[in-house]
């Protein structure tokens, strides 16, 4: 054979540049770039929380503009000596433990009862996040139209059963429970969808071990399956909690705060101070003590977060 036919072709220099492209972006401003999201959105939620600090230290009323001033903490000092405003704390606080407590139970009860796969679960599991497909608001209302004591299909079915002037959210005694009924009826779907994709994402092996072992179900449910489904209840628990202690919609659209002050959680509080008596500094001063009560739950939450995970993973 020819030398020259088995001697490789050189490549030209201009050639085999001309097919190697010059990243669009450098190495060194693509981590830049990749955090500008995460920066414009801290931007974003930063000016709001520093412009309602500022008003919380002002005396700041819309119908006397002019006799806007600071007044440092004079604002939160009238809160914490008003027993209103005490009252909204122990309000927001009992609304937040009562329906967080029963979205848990009814939503790992749901869970249960759907875990094991087949036609009829698959097909409840897709009609369970009906709720969630509604607003909050929406849902209050129509709750409001079901419980009205005249035309309520609620109503009438509680007549029915031999329960006589029950007045739901018109009543400072039923009022508590009415709203809390149709928080659970919106929110518990969401602990349920969630408690479901952890039950059915858990490894097999200890269920079928317990099983040959007959070990009493009892003892699977609360030594085997509560620690290894723990972080999803634990997640669960933080998202509603945090969203029940700023709830506003269902309350607001159900009572509006009523009857009198019995339903003045923070949310509709702030609100009220705002837009009826025009007090832009004490409904400011309401949502900073709003946003320390947050942040201290979450705190203690995430605080013990790392401990509860690592104990139930000993446990699976």
């Amino acid at each position: 054979m020819d030398a020259t036919l088995s001697r490789p072709a050189p490549v030209s220099k201009k050639g085999g540049g001309a097919g190697k492209r010059r990243p669009l972006v450098s190495a060194r401003v693509l981590p830049y770039l990749l955090s500008l999201p995460a920066l414009l959105t801290c931007i974003g939620i930063l000016i709001p929380f520093i412009t309602a600090v500022i008003y919380s230290l002002e005396r700041y009323n819309l119908a006397f503009p002019q006799a806007r001033r600071f007044v440092w903490f004079g604002n939160f000092i009238h809160l914490f000596s008003s027993a209103g405003f005490w009252h909204t704390v122990y309000v927001s606080l009992a609304y937040t433990v009562l329906t967080v407590g029963v979205e848990l139970l009814l939503g790992l009860g749901i869970a249960l009862l759907l875990w094991r796969r087949s036609l009829l679960t698959n097909l409840l599991s897709v009609l369970l996040i009906l709720p969630l497909m509604v607003a909050p608001a929406i849902a209050a209302l129509m709750w409001k139209l079901m419980t009205n004591a005249n035309f309520g299909v609620l109503s009438y079915l509680v007549n029915a059963v031999g329960i006589h002037d029950f007045r739901w959210g018109a009543s400072p005694s039923t009022a508590l429970f009415t709203v809390v009924l149709v928080d659970v009826w919106v929110y518990t779907p969401f602990i349920a969808i969630l408690l479901l994709a952890g039950l059915r994402g858990l490894p097999r092996q200890p269920f079928e071990a317990a099983e040959l072992d007959g070990v009493p179900a009892s003892f699977v449910f609360f030594r085997i399956l509560l620690p290894m489904l723990l972080p999803y209840l634990l997640t669960a628990s933080l998202f509603r909690m945090l969203d029940s202690i700023q709830q506003f919609d269902i309350i607001y659209a159900m009572t509006q705060g009523g009857p009198g002050d019995t339903l003045l959680v923070f949310q509709v509080q702030s609100y009220l101070q705002a837009f009826t008596f025009t007090d832009i500094g004490r409904a400011s001063a309401i949502l900073m003590v709003l946003w320390v009560i947050t942040y201290a739950l979450t705190t203690v939450f995430m605080k013990n977060w790392t401990r509860l995970r690592e104990r139930a993973h000993g446990h699976a």
